[in-house]
This record gives structure tokens, sequence and C-alpha cells, in this order.
């Protein structure tokens, strides 16, 4: 009988030890799928605003170029629509800030904006940082920067209001497939969307349910919150964008309070970039990538 007992206590004691690593183990993968996932909220993203456009004219292929060296964590892209319907890299709905050309993109097709030079202005605005390579720079095509960086690459994308181009959601979410960059395979927060417009956002939402939504906050809003306006964003997004000047740290707790993201824009100075990550922002967008890479390496060390 004391065999018997003794034999019982080591098999329990050989399922508890096994039991125990499984545990161990769960919680482990647990612990590294966290730490892994771009929409952590323990982890502070590093969003490359424009690309690198501290550094190169940005929305070029030039500019996402340096921010991937600089280790920034996504590529943004503001989408506009050209007369002929294609989805190209620009901020603005007119040409004239960022190339030689007049008028709305709308207006253009794409044959037209391809021969614009949209480099040569940065080497005027910035002539310390002026380099011979950004003269004659392409407006690049959404097509232009998924083809080149792919799938190793992750993409923060601003689409516009639906009745300025009602066809982008469905061309762009039709492109994203084309390059592999939705579906059950795809980790998530490849791709995040953004967009001022809660109706854009919501039709994403409808008809690819799995990609991320960051609801952009109007730069001239005031700096406060309500609960029910959380709780409304929270139906269809993971998180808020707004202007870093609007925030203060009782904002971003009562944010972060309703497991809500924060990525507040467009954040380049290091003092900012420390007191933002003080009050528990999740991210920010920046024109110099390698700043906030060296402050997030800073903190963590």
């Amino acid at each position: 009988m004391k065999r018997i007992f003794i034999g019982l206590l080591l098999l329990l004691n050989v399922v508890g030890c096994a039991n125990h690593e499984v545990i161990e183990t769960m919680t482990d993968h647990a612990n590294q799928d966290e730490d892994l996932s771009l929409l952590s909220p323990k982890r502070i993203v590093n969003i490359a605003h424009r690309g690198a456009s501290g550094h190169a004219p940005e929305h070029t292929l030039v500019s996402y170029e340096t921010s991937e060296e600089m280790t920034g964590d996504y590529l943004e892209i503001d989408l506009q629509m050209t007369k002929d319907n294609q989805l190209i890299a620009m901020h603005d709905a007119e040409l004239s800030r960022t190339t030689d050309g007049d008028g709305f993109v709308k207006d253009h097709t794409i044959d037209e904006i391809k021969i614009l030079d949209a480099g040569t202005w940065f080497n005027e605005e910035h002539p310390q940082q002026a380099q011979p390579v950004f003269n004659q720079l392409e407006v690049p095509t959404l097509d232009d920067i998924l083809e080149r960086f792919g799938t190793d690459t992750n993409y923060y994308i601003e689409i516009k209001t639906p009745e300025e181009y009602p066809d982008m959601v469905e061309a762009l979410i039709s492109m994203l497939d084309d390059y592999h960059l939705i579906g059950p395979d795809v980790p998530k927060g490849k791709v995040i969307i953004q967009s001022f417009s809660e109706a854009s956002l919501r039709e994403v939402k409808k008809a690819e349910p799995s990609l991320p939504l960051i609801q952009l906050i109007s730069y001239n809003e005031r700096a406060e919150i309500s609960q029910a306006e959380l709780a409304r964003i929270k139906e269809y997004a993971v998180g808020i964008g707004t202007n870093y000047k609007q925030l203060n740290q009782h904002y971003v707790q009562k944010v972060r309070a309703t497991e809500l993201l924060v990525h507040p824009y467009t954040v380049n100075e290091k003092k900012d970039m420390r007191r933002l990550i003080k009050w528990g922002v999740t991210g920010m967008f920046t024109d110099y990538p390698d700043r906030l890479d060296d402050v997030i390496t800073e903190i963590q060390d």
C-alpha cells in the first residue's frame, strides 16, 4: 500500500511539473505574441510621417527608404486619387505645395502627375539638407510603394472622405489584397487605416473587418473627449490620432482607460516625445523616426 501511495505521489508530481511547463510555455508564447504585436498597448510604435519627411521630400520613395533605414515601424501614407482613379501618395488635395504642378489631384491623370517634379521644393526650403538626388523625384503611386516594399514593411494609410473619393476604399482594399497585405495569415497591424472621416472608417470595417482603424481627431477640436465619444469610436476603431499639442496627461489616461491606442501627430522634438511616452501614448507620428528610435532605446535601456 505504501508503494502505491508513493507511486501516486510521483505520478502527480510528474503531471504537475508537466502542467507547470505547459503553463509557462503558454505564458511565454503569450508574452512573445504581445511583445511582437504592433497593436500591443505596451509597445510604442514609431510612425514615419510621410516617410522620414524631416530628412527627404515627403511622400517619395526616397523618403520611405530613408525611414526604413531609420527603423521606423510604419510608413505613413496619405492617399489622393487621380482623375483616372489611380491612388497616389500625397498629403494635399492640390499639387502646388510639393510639386511644380498646379490644380487639384483629382483633375489630373496619373500620366500628367508622373511628369511633375516632387523633390526640388525640398532642396529650396531646406538648403542645409539639400541633395541632388532629390531633384526631379516622381510622385509615387500606392502601387509603386507596395511593389517596392512589399510584405516586409508595415503601412499606416490615411483615406479621405467618401464625398471626395467615393471609390477610394474599394480601390485600396483591392490593392492590399493583391499584395497579400490582408487576410487570415497576415499579422494584425501589418496595415492600419486612419481617417478623419468616421463614415470612411466604417466603410472599411464593413468591407474588410480585419483591418485595424484609427479615428483621427481634428486639429481644431477642444482638448477634451467624452466617454460617449470614446464608446462610439471603440465600436469600429482600435485607437485615436490627435495633434500632440492638444493633449494632456488626463486626456491620454482617459483614452487608455477605455483600451484604445493613442497615436499623436506630429512629434519632432525629443523632449515632447519623452513627455508623451511618460503620459502613456502607444506610439506617435514623427518626421524624424531616427529621433524617436533614439528616445525609445533610451527609455528601454
